[in-house]
């Protein structure tokens, strides 16, 4: 893929697929348990509704700070404004993090594809074709992943709607009464942790550059973010309505539980949790390819070449050797959560201090 090629252009359908695709990964199969586990009471959902406003409150400031660079991402306009080596250094760290995260969701495939569909299968045998066939794909170029994208979240969208609603007959409303029975306070304890889960949203940083009509960005970031906010709020509703707030707390994967505790007798599909988990992996497949996009994205940019090829080849191993990093899934949803709460805090800090500097250092320059 040559990253200066002017073919390279989504629409604005494309771009709103990927902030919501990127989003909707890995994190919504846990959000239940570690939202209740900060929150601690069935007001857990309005913690993610306020966490998702915030979320899309500092989107709308990054669509602010692309427009004054219309024609570069993050890694270059960054060096522009603090300099080339303070740039340079905060590009390394979004690189690192975007190699950290496809890690993460090549890790958490593992777990779901040896945990529920193939028992004993060692771990590297489920890695490695993930890993090269995400690398294919990309190579493709942006056009590429945005294909797949429109393909896969359709699927995936109609498919949690499906195993959500069909066993609403065990959700009890009861479970998420009553409503601020505890107050305030448990509710702004979450909101942080209900925010990283929507970690994602700084990819218009991104992808601005590649869109066809920028002056639609923010309305693509309010859809974009709207979408998983959305099915967020669904899922920790039903799940905690289903199981209550010590129920969910026991429970490692709450939603996959909650597929598994009902069936539907007459249908094709008397369980859908096998169902669900292989739709669910393209979901997680499409976080993965585009972090990976992205960190060789970045890594070809500060070092000023036209492909992204060679780093593609050479962050693989590197994902490869993270991945294998945590010894049981404990501690993959520990580094889901440290990846995520990294996430939220450099994303909502670097670009809100970079568009401060951009509009002072413009506004000297003007009255110079």
């Amino acid at each position: 893929m040559n990253i200066n090629s002017s073919t390279d252009r989504i629409s604005n359908f494309q771009a709103i697929m990927f902030i919501t695709n990127f989003i909707l990964g890995a994190g919504i199969l846990i959000l239940p348990k570690v939202v209740t586990e900060k929150v601690k009471t069935p007001d857990s959902w309005i913690s993610v509704i306020l966490g998702g406003v915030l979320c899309i409150l500092i989107a709308l400031l990054h669509v602010k700070l692309c427009q004054r660079y219309p024609n570069e991402t993050f890694f270059q306009f960054n060096q522009k404004i603090v300099g080339k080596w303070i740039g340079l250094f905060l590009s390394l760290i979004v690189i690192v993090y975007y190699i950290v995260l496809s890690a993460f969701e090549v890790r958490t495939m593992v777990e779901t594809i040896g945990v529920y569909l193939l028992q004993g299968t060692p771990m590297w045998a489920i890695m490695i074709p993930f890993i090269w066939i995400g690398l294919y794909l990309i190579l493709g170029g942006i056009n590429s992943l945005a294909r797949m994208l429109e393909i896969i979240f359709p699927i995936t969208a109609i498919c949690l709607l499906l195993v959500l609603f069909l066993g609403i007959g065990i959700f009890e409303i009861d479970n998420i009464r009553p409503v601020l029975g505890s107050g305030v306070k448990p509710i702004l304890k979450g909101i942080m942790t209900a925010s990283s889960g929507f970690s994602g949203f700084e990819i218009i940083l991104f992808i601005f550059v590649y869109m066809k009509e920028k002056k639609q960005a923010s309305k693509v970031v309010l859809i974009g973010l709207g979408i998983p906010i959305f099915f967020s709020l669904m899922t920790i509703i039903i799940v905690v309505g289903a199981f209550s707030v010590d129920g969910v707390l026991l429970q490692t994967w709450p939603v996959l539980t909650y597929i598994r505790s009902y069936d539907i007798p007459g249908l094709i599909f008397e369980r859908f949790d096998s169902l669900f988990i292989v739709i669910w992996i393209m979901q997680i497949f499409t976080t993965y390819t585009i972090a990976l996009f992205l960190s060789a994205l970045g890594m070809a940019q500060i070092f000023k070449k036209r492909s992204i090829r060679p780093f593609l080849f050479g962050i693989i191993p590197i994902i490869y050797i993270i991945a294998s990093v945590p010894r049981n899934i404990n501690e993959m949803i520990k580094m889901g959560g440290m990846v995520g709460n990294i996430a939220f805090y450099i994303f909502s800090i670097i670009p809100i201090l970079l568009l401060f500097i951009s509009i002072v250092r413009r506004n000297i320059a003007e009255e110079i």
